[in-house]
């Protein structure tokens, strides 16, 4: 699904690097969590594989086109902003040029929103819009999703619900995930991969594996 090889990459285009010789590997099916601290680039290198940047050298390589992108709460438009639920997911809609009026509905009704398809994003709490933009990245079937930290900023029996909805996707439908994660609790409950980065560095584990190392550690 993902080959990643060598990566490098600064936004000033010179060292430090934020990433620096990055090699890894995603395959199709996988749900990987990728872990931090803050400022450690996790936010960068999906952004590199989704295309939103370039790398610097090294390359990437995405097996599909059919990608869909969560953004971190913070990152979306500011929640008093008057468009409902039903405009936003038709210039998604309208952007990737699928005219199937059903594919909407399909989408609400999967996460449990239709009936809110008339209501305004600013009155949805927090995890009512999460589900709504959770929503809009299935409109054109993906065949891989991206999060960027989906919990933050939402109530415990909300976050709940959404990582149910993503483990479902990814169990259920086949569905690739890339997650940033804050949440170390949801990424070791729900992740078949964990990805760690650090100093410019990324490594891959395994669920298990990934466990076995923490238990070590503690």
């Amino acid at each position: 699904m993902i080959r990643i090889k060598d990566l490098t990459f600064s936004y000033t285009g010179n060292p430090p690097y934020l990433l620096n010789k990055v090699n890894l590997s995603i395959k199709k099916g996988t749900y990987a969590s990728i872990i931090g601290e803050n400022g450690s680039a996790k936010t960068t290198l999906i952004k590199l594989i989704l295309g939103l940047l370039h790398p610097l050298k090294g390359s990437i390589y995405v097996s599909t086109k059919k990608i869909g992108y969560v953004p971190q709460m913070m990152e979306t438009f500011n929640s008093q902003f008057p468009i409902t639920v039903s405009e936003l997911i038709k210039c998604h809609m309208k952007v990737l040029k699928i005219k199937d009026k059903g594919s909407m509905d399909r989408c609400l009704d999967f996460i449990g929103m239709r009936s809110f398809k008339n209501s305004l994003i600013g009155n949805l709490s927090g995890g009512q819009r999460q589900k709504i933009f959770i929503a809009r990245a299935l409109i054109g079937h993906p065949e891989l999703l991206i999060f960027d930290e989906p919990s933050t900023g939402i109530d415990i029996p909300s976050q709940k619900d959404i990582y149910k909805i993503i483990r479902n996707l990814n169990r259920n439908s086949s569905i690739t995930v890339i997650s940033v994660e804050h949440n170390l609790k949801a990424a070791l409950e729900n992740s078949t991969q964990i990805c760690t980065m650090n100093d410019g560095n990324a490594c891959m584990y395994s669920i298990e594996k990934y466990k076995e190392l923490i238990t070590f550690k503690n």
